[in-house]
């Protein structure tokens, strides 16, 4: 389903009954319940000039009657204000999204509501998602959110490795970004409550960004090359990792769960076209909402 469309018709459809509720019906219906009360106050006049209370409520309930939008109005341009008010922020401010696997533990967890800021990284037509004004590029460290290259109908959610320009390897679970080393530190067991895989988790300085990823022993550092799902020949894999080069308008991205996380390695990079906004807070955890705040 794609809701972009969907509430762009209805705020298109909506807006349209609302003008012509402004421009034609309401003025219509003003003049035939003016006229309706001018003819009941002309056969009561007596009653209403004694200040007859329920003569004069009679008159009054005539014209609310007349007046009061009919149902088909209530539904379209009544409820034009609320739908163009969450199209314009869901469409150029903030939008929110829900973390449906553990690619990115231990930082967000299956279950979280995130909300994601759409206007970091410039403006965007909705439903096309063409740039209209750039205000800013993501950074390295940056949890984004973007259409998933193999299907743009889907939406991801990954942590930005490597910008345009960038040389990114990864060797035996440990990330060089142009030949320096991201260190590691802080080795604690994480659970992962839905596998029940104990996880090693570790304190990663990606840059200027200080966060948690976590690795698995069970699983290599190399990929294996039937799981590459489209092969770039900016990356060359090894027998413990692999080494890309990150092209000019492309990102490369990483879950948090290196080991269980499908992403830049099987299936590339990422276009600047793609890109949805950068994920800022956690707002809402059903099932442990002591999860509520923002995330590095």
């Amino acid at each position: 389903m794609n809701f972009p469309l969907i509430l762009l018709l209805l705020t298109v459809i909506t807006g349209a009954f609302w003008v012509m509720e402004r421009r034609r019906f309401l003025p219509e219906r003003q003049a035939r319940a003016e006229e309706a009360a001018r003819r009941f106050e002309a056969d009561n006049r007596e009653a209403i000039n004694r200040g007859d209370k329920s003569v004069i409520d009679a008159r009054n309930d005539l014209y609310a009657r007349i007046i009061r939008q009919p149902w088909w109005l209530e539904y379209t341009a009544g409820l034009f204000p609320v739908i163009a008010l969450v199209f314009i922020v869901r469409s150029f401010l903030f939008e929110p999204f829900r973390i449906p696997s553990g690619s990115m533990l231990p930082t967000l967890h299956v279950g979280d509501f995130i909300l994601v800021n759409k206007y970091e990284y410039g403006l965007r037509l909705p439903v096309t998602n063409t740039k209209i004004l750039s205000l800013g590029e993501p950074k390295r460290g940056d949890v984004v959110v973007f259409k998933y290259p193999m299907d743009e109908s889907i939406d991801y959610i990954k942590r930005v490795i490597g910008v345009p320009g960038d040389t990114v390897e990864y060797r035996n679970k440990v990330l060089y970004i142009n030949g320096e080393e991201q260190k590691q530190s802080g080795h604690t067991d994480f659970v992962d409550t839905h596998s029940l895989v104990t996880l090693d988790q570790r304190e990663e300085q990606l840059g200027d960004v200080a966060h948690m990823m976590a690795t698995d022993a069970r699983r290599p550092s190399w990929v294996p090359p039937q799981a590459i799902l489209k092969p770039t020949p900016e990356c060359r894999y090894t027998d413990t990792g692999f080494i890309c080069k990150v092209p000019e308008g492309r990102y490369f991205m990483m879950g948090d769960n290196r080991d269980n996380s499908e992403d830049s390695r099987y299936w590339g990079f990422v276009d600047d076209d793609n890109l949805v906004g950068r994920a800022t807070l956690i707002w809402a955890n059903f099932g442990d909402m002591s999860r509520i705040g923002s995330f590095r």
